[in-house]
Formats: C-alpha cells, sequence, structure tokens
C-alpha cells in the first residue's frame, strides 16, 4: 500500500541569508509537495533533480545507494528546512531521477517522532501520546 504525505521544502541557505538580511524573506525558494511518498526503505529525504534545482541546492558530496536497479551513486545537496505534520528538522538531501517522486525516508520519520500506520498513514508516535519526544543525543 502507498501511503504520501504533504512535506514543505525550504533553503536552509536561504533562510539563513534572509535572517541576516542579505535576501529578503520574498525570495526564499521553498516548495509544498502534496504527495510525498513515504518510504521506510530509503534512509533520507530525496528529491527528483528539478525540485533540487528549482530549491537552489548546492551540491556537498556524494554517497552510495541501494536501489532497485542496484547500486547508484548520488550526489548529497545542502541543507533544507522541512515539515510534516506540524513538526521541522533539517538534513541535507539526496537527488533522485527527474521523474521520481519525492521520498521520505525513514531517518525523517525519526527525527521526527512519526510512525507509518498500514491504515491511517502517517501519525504521531503512539507511544508518545502524540507528543513529540526526540531521542537523547
Amino acid at each position: 500500500m502507498k501511503h504520501t504525505t504533504r512535506i514543505e521544502i525550504t533553503n536552509r541557505t536561504d533562510l539563513i541569508l534572509a535572517e541576516a538580511g542579505v535576501i529578503t524573506p520574498e525570495t526564499i525558494r521553498r516548495v509544498t509537495i502534496e504527495d510525498a511518498l513515504v518510504d521506510t526503505g530509503a534512509t533520507r529525504l530525496s528529491l527528483p533533480q528539478p525540485l533540487v534545482t528549482r530549491l537552489g541546492l548546492s551540491p556537498v558530496g556524494t554517497a552510495r545507494a541501494m536501489t532497485t536497479n542496484g547500486i547508484v551513486d548520488r550526489v548529497i545537496y545542502s541543507e533544507v528546512r522541512f515539515k510534516i505534520l506540524n513538526r521541522q528538522g533539517t538534513m541535507e538531501v539526496t537527488d533522485l531521477p527527474a521523474n521520481a517522486p519525492v521520498l521520505v525516508g525513514h531517518m525523517i520519520l525519526e527525527l521526527l517522532d512519526l510512525c507509518l500506520d498500514i491504515r491511517k498513514g502517517l501519525i504521531y508516535n503512539p507511544d508518545h501520546d502524540d507528543e513529540w519526544i526526540e531521542d537523547q543525543l
């Protein structure tokens, strides 16, 4: 069963520049995806290349990734701020081919203390009574 979620994604560098007064808040690059695929087999937040370009993200490294087509090299891009179910965090993202959906991986779920319920979709962790409990660092 396929589960999707709404995710707001913002260029983190733009946020910092706007806070410093270097750019105006109106020029912050951001997107909202209504149907991002919750993929517990994915690791992090992965974006199709056109969204990476639209957000103005910069390459910061590479990583090897296991996909259904075998092991591939993926580019890691600069940090974004993301928001799902009124919880938010920051993370570097990886790229995907242009025709791929946005993938919300298990690191995002762990960071935001969310769970995937087979009937309800993405929910707050029921073990924490809908309270956001973060792991100890």
